[in-house]
């Protein structure tokens, strides 16, 4: 138990008057390699978290859906799923509903496919770093999906749930996203991470057990304003970059990511900058991704150090979506004992890194990396450590 599990227990018997029928978990996500490289045909390596969003449910026999969440005053919803089935799945029909269109999209999502659902309550909590990039929206939806299967007995794997929990995202949120934070809020296992194809789907459990080692969240509280900007200048110069080279190679190549370091070192001449750059990045960051794996199998921590260390350097110096919080914090965790890398992950300009360090050094390196970014960006950073943890539809 924790806080947050307390907080929803209470949260649920102050607006509904009883003991909820279920109780369920879901973790938020970090992407430990594999930047930018979701839409460029690449392989990325996300695990599950221990902070995420906490849920307390139970059915409703009157066809009323009423959603409460104990973090935010003034946040009580209250519809019908009469009302919900009839809506337009489209930003338009959702947005009064505010937070809860990420709930409610859900559950559109899962009449539209033919589950028989009904009226349901739910109180929520989340220990996720609210604007941090660690994917409190996928977990919540993903919440939502584990908490309507259990209530209503429902036929719905992880992988399904993934993909209506975006398509909510998407049409009932009006946020355009990728599938890995779904997926791996769905998906992910304690100790291990997911190399996940984000153009298949197809995924693979790798060993993520650290030993003597820790993974520190590192949140430059910096607002990403810029990352939508950039992420669709980014996607077009990645494009402009495979229609030149991938004609050249045989066979001829879709996506950058299909092309190896090698081949792109025969054709990169054909590149003007800053396009060379943007395309170096995706080729090598998949090559990363895939030397990460091997790494992490064969117990390796300190090459796998190395290679985030890289990562992030290509992220600062080929695409360019760093910023002066994420390398502040970065390299201030980068200078302290016993960390072995640390880069940016998420889109950028802001939100979250991550730093490999000892167990031992942990504490004294969390202080200095809080006092160092302090006193060079002049506010203060949060710093926790993570655990891998259990998703609901992976167990």
């Amino acid at each position: 138990m924790n806080e947050f599990y307390e907080k929803v227990k209470d949260c649920y018997n102050d607006y509904f008057d009883r003991t909820e029928e279920v109780f369920i978990f879901a973790p938020g996500r970090v992407n430990l390699i594999g930047e930018h490289i979701d839409y460029n045909g690449g392989k990325v390596l996300p695990c599950s978290l221990s902070v995420g969003t906490y849920g307390a449910a139970s059915k409703r026999k009157d066809g009323r859906i009423l959603l409460v969440s104990a973090d935010f005053s003034g946040s009580y919803i209250e519809t019908e799923a009469d009302v919900i089935e009839e809506l337009k799945d489209e930003p338009e029909s959702f947005e009064a509903f505010g937070w809860a269109a990420y709930p409610l999209g859900v559950f559109k999502k899962l009449l539209m496919r033919g589950f028989k659902l009904g009226g349901f309550e739910m109180a929520v909590s989340g220990s996720l770093p609210r604007g941090s990039g660690l994917s409190s929206s996928a977990s919540l939806e993903i919440l939502t999906c584990a908490v309507l299967k259990k209530l209503f007995r429902l036929e719905l794997d992880g992988v399904t749930a993934s993909v209506l929990s975006v398509e909510a995202e998407r049409d009932c949120a009006g946020v355009n996203c990728g599938i890995m934070d779904q997926f791996i809020c769905a998906m992910g296992k304690k100790d291990k991470a997911i190399l996940l194809d984000t153009s298949t789907l197809e995924y693979e459990y790798t060993p993520f057990i650290l030993k003597d080692y820790t993974l520190l969240i590192m949140n430059t509280k910096k607002p990403r304003r810029l990352a939508d900007s950039k992420y669709n200048e980014r996607r077009a110069e990645c494009e402009k970059a495979v229609s030149v080279i991938g004609k050249k190679l045989v066979p001829e190549r879709k996506n950058l990511c299909d092309i190896t370091p090698e081949e792109f070192d025969r054709v990169k001449e054909l590149l003007k900058e800053p396009v060379i750059k943007r395309a170096r990045h995706a080729v090598y960051e998949n090559g990363r991704t895939l030397d990460a794996v091997r790494a992490l199998q064969n117990g390796d921590i300190a090459l796998f150090g190395k290679l985030i260390d890289a990562s992030h350097d290509s992220l600062r110096d080929d695409y360019e979506v760093t910023g002066i919080e994420l390398d502040t914090i970065v390299e201030a965790a980068r200078a302290q004992k016993g960390v072995l890398g640390a880069r940016m992950t998420g889109a950028g300009f802001g939100g979250c890194a991550i730093a490999l360090v000892e167990k031992e050094s942990a504490e004294e390196a969390k202080k200095n990396i809080e006092r160092i970014y302090k006193e060079k960006i002049g506010y203060d950073c949060e710093i926790m450590k993570a655990e891998t943890f259990d998703s609901p539809f992976a167990v």
